[in-house]
């Protein structure tokens, strides 16, 4: 696949190009027309609660309406969210065991902590166990060092949870310094964090050492996640 010029260490870091008007063949294994990655994000018990030591309660993506954050236990909003632990990924995963489908998952590692039999599920499944970072919170303004911080913890946390040490990384809510974390781990083969195109591609980036190293990104599409049905107006301008 050809590689397009996505250069974060040019003076404007954009790329607004892309592949351009001929895209290329990607070549799928097989002669596949078509390669479609599953992504499950699993999320509950790694959201913003003070029994996680967090300051108020989880306000983002919930049925309830503009829920204000309380600085003491939301036991609705907790509910909410144990639902997707103890009833919804399990009716997920019994559909996809009907179709023989894989997954990716990017797992919040505190979240897997405290959920382990839908762990030890997604293992023998076979599903790729992606990190989703430590807790699922904002990082927009969470500074450099604590970041880079939740991100060692979480990928030893998945690591010694599951054998395996993760491949692929996806914030969701990331800050300007995520993706050269993510570069400066050495580790990590792909991110997430990017919703700008439909084909896999390689980016330059730059290390925290000053090295620019090439980066594989496999974007992830936001208008299917199923983030639009908690939505007032689902995504009205898709």
């Amino acid at each position: 696949m050809t590689r397009p010029s996505y250069d974060t260490t040019a003076a404007y870091p954009r790329d607004l190009a892309g592949y351009g008007r001929d895209a290329p063949h990607a070549r799928w294994p097989g002669g596949a027309r078509l390669a479609v990655q599953f992504v499950l994000n699993y999320e509950e018990g790694g959201e913003n609660c003070v029994l996680h030591g967090d300051a108020a309660s989880e306000q983002f993506l919930s049925e309830m309406f503009n829920p204000a954050a309380y600085p003491d236990r939301h036991l609705s909003m907790e509910g909410i969210y144990e639902y997707g632990a103890r009833a919804g990924v399990w009716r997920i995963l019994r559909e996809f065991d009907a179709r023989g489908w894989p997954l990716t998952v990017f797992g919040v590692a505190s979240a897997l902590a405290r959920q382990p039999e839908v762990l030890r599920a997604f293992q023998a499944r076979g599903d790729e166990i992606a990190c989703h970072g430590l807790k699922w919170i904002h990082y927009q303004n969470v500074d450099e060092a604590t970041e880079r911080a939740h991100m060692a913890e979480a990928l030893a946390l998945i690591e010694r949870l599951s054998g395996t040490r993760p491949l692929g990384w996806y914030t969701g809510r990331d800050s300007p310094n995520t993706r050269r974390l993510v570069v400066d781990d050495g580790r990590l083969l792909y991110d997430s964090d990017y919703y700008g195109d439909d084909l896999p591609f390689w980016m330059k980036v730059r290390r925290s050492d000053g090295a620019v190293v090439p980066h594989l990104v496999v974007p992830y599409t936001l208008d299917c996640n199923d983030m639009r049905f908690a939505l007032p107006q689902g995504y009205s301008h898709a």
